[in-house]
């Protein structure tokens, strides 16, 4: 699916998700920041490889499973069976197939459907800088992590590289369509490019350093999920982006993975970093010479990839500037208090976007919210559909009948809402949606030239698929924002996290709709929530 998409990937494939700054804040400092994150993500990369990463697991029964008595017992069982005794704890172990396309991975323009690439011997890193290209090794020969000190001194050596940004900064050309950038990528390989390139695919991981700070939330969304087009490899699996005040966020391409592992990868990142730094604020960088361990990649470009690249720098300024993007933080609650009510908590949040859209726009619309199915082997997402008769019912209650009704009959309404929205996640999760089944069989149909069925081809599959709606869910202390943009033109991009006690969400949206508008209508839909289960009154 991802893969035989010829739309450019910023934007409609690939989001962001930001670190929250590191608690002790000199160590927020650019090149602390970037040493210790670039050496904890080589840790995680060796742990990872030497099979000693603990396995992630899904825990219907915490108090049973995710105890240390339990893990303990477990190690003891032989692994053919260890999946049984997990089972009967109701402990799910997830799939970690996705996990070494981490590193060394990028995805390759190709006509027609692009190509992963992975070379797991590789031991450089790729930093990016001005749109500079840089590389160096952080791993020696035996494959051990190159001294934090020297990675520290070759971070030092790149940004304080005086040159000014180039003319023609080639990442544009990872913004574009799929099959014009697969063209120009011949074009470079064979101009002479082909082995800078091959470092550039095959690199751990690529680190973009930014020559600026963050200056709000709204403006860390932006940055961090398109920036200015010139300073990440938007194919690579992922890019580690540190702005100058250490804000740190790291924007992923989508075809390999999913959430889960990025998000597993963010918070061992993260922990390490912070409780076990490799280098301090007061540590002196070594003395070697960077001159000489660090390459600077130089692209020959003819007048054809000149062109390329200012029409993808035209194609992609014009682009981002019609993405607006806003958020909000509601205060009032969160988990803590929705589970003691005995909702779930993200069946509200769901039911507050039902509610804002339809005080919006009047309507019900098609609904997306990803879950995954990481409990199968090579799992990787199945569709909830948040959208259903209960929430239709119980949106029209609250904003256009509100006198009506009682709140014991909002809550009544909001605890079917709650039952059905967990029925739907379990089922999804379980592989009982309905969504990736009819794209297998379509898919099929495809492969095998048979006529498309007539049901893909009735107008209410169309519209059920132009998911206005599209909304993603990543929850972890360690994350401070998410995002991603709209997946339609006429949509929003939701991305959103019920933390303990309040809840976040971060919208996009393209000219058409306006996110602001839409962000003040989740906020009174859930101040109208929180008035209904405490029995207040709601206001229209």
């Amino acid at each position: 699916m991802y893969l035989s998409a010829r739309d450019s990937i910023v934007l409609n494939f690939n989001p962001f998700v930001a670190f929250i700054p590191d608690p002790k804040s000199e160590y927020n400092d650019q090149l602390t920041r970037a040493t210790n994150m670039t050496v904890s993500a080589i840790r995680f990369l060796k742990t990872l490889r030497a099979g000693l990463l603990e396995p992630e697991v899904f825990h219907l029964n915490p108090a049973k499973s995710d105890t240390d008595t339990f893990k303990r017992l477990i190690r003891f069982v032989p692994s053919s069976l260890s999946w049984y005794g997990a089972y009967l704890v109701n402990a799910y172990p997830l799939d970690m197939s996705q996990y070494f396309r981490l590193f060394n991975s990028t995805r390759l323009p190709k006509p027609i459907r692009d190509e992963l690439f992975t070379n797991e011997k590789a031991r450089h890193l790729l930093v990016l800088r001005k749109g500079h290209f840089y590389v160096f090794d952080v791993l020696d020969q035996d494959g051990n992590i190159v001294g934090a000190s020297e990675i520290q001194a070759h971070l030092k050596y790149i940004l304080s590289d005086s040159s000014p940004a180039p003319e023609f900064p080639l990442a544009y050309l990872t913004t574009e369509n799929r099959d014009v950038w697969a063209e120009l990528r011949q074009k470079l390989a064979s101009g002479g490019n082909e082995e800078s390139l091959r470092k550039v695919d095959s690199a751990v991981f690529c680190l973009c350093l930014d020559d600026f700070p963050i200056k709000d939330l709204v403006h860390l969304s932006h940055n961090m999920l398109h920036g200015d087009g010139a300073n990440r490899w938007f194919d690579k699996s992922f890019n580690l982006i540190i702005a100058k005040d250490g804000t740190a966020a790291i924007h992923f391409e989508h075809a390999w993975g999913d959430g889960v592992a990025v998000l597993r990868f963010l918070n061992e990142v993260f922990k390490d970093s912070t409780q076990a730094p490799a280098v301090t604020p007061q540590s002196q960088p070594a003395r070697t010479d960077s001159s000489v361990a660090v390459q600077k990649l130089n692209f020959k470009l003819n007048d054809a990839l000149k062109t390329g690249i200012s029409t993808a720098k035209e194609k992609f300024d014009a682009t981002v500037k019609t993405l607006t993007v806003d958020l909000i933080q509601f205060q009032r609650g969160g988990k803590e208090f929705l589970k003691k009510q005995k909702l779930s908590p993200d069946s509200v949040a769901q039911l507050a976007f039902q509610m804002a859209f339809l005080r919006q726009y009047g309507q019900t619309v098609a609904t997306y919210e990803s879950c995954s199915t990481a409990a199968f082997k090579h799992g990787r997402t199945e569709t909830i559909r948040p959208a259903s008769i209960f929430t239709k019912r119980c949106s029209q209650a609250f904003v256009r009948e509100p006198s009506k009704h009682s709140a014991g009959e909002l809550q009544q309404m909001m605890t079917e809402c709650s039952t059905y929205h967990s029925q739907l996640t379990k089922e999804a999760a379980m592989g009982q949606g309905f969504d990736r089944h009819l794209f297998a069989l379509r898919y099929l149909a495809a492969a095998k030239g048979i006529a498309l069925p007539e049901l893909y081809l009735d107008p209410a599959y169309g519209q059920i698929n132009h998911n206005i709606l599209s909304t993603s869910t990543l929850n972890s202390p360690v994350v401070n924002i998410g995002g991603f943009a709209p997946v339609v033109p006429d949509g929003f991009g939701i991305g959103y996290a019920v933390h303990d006690n309040w809840i976040g969400c971060n919208v996009s949206s393209y000219p058409g709709r306006n996110a602001r508008e839409f962000l003040q209508c989740v906020e009174k839909a859930l101040e109208d929530i929180f008035d209904a289960i405490e029995g207040k009154c709601i206001k229209t």
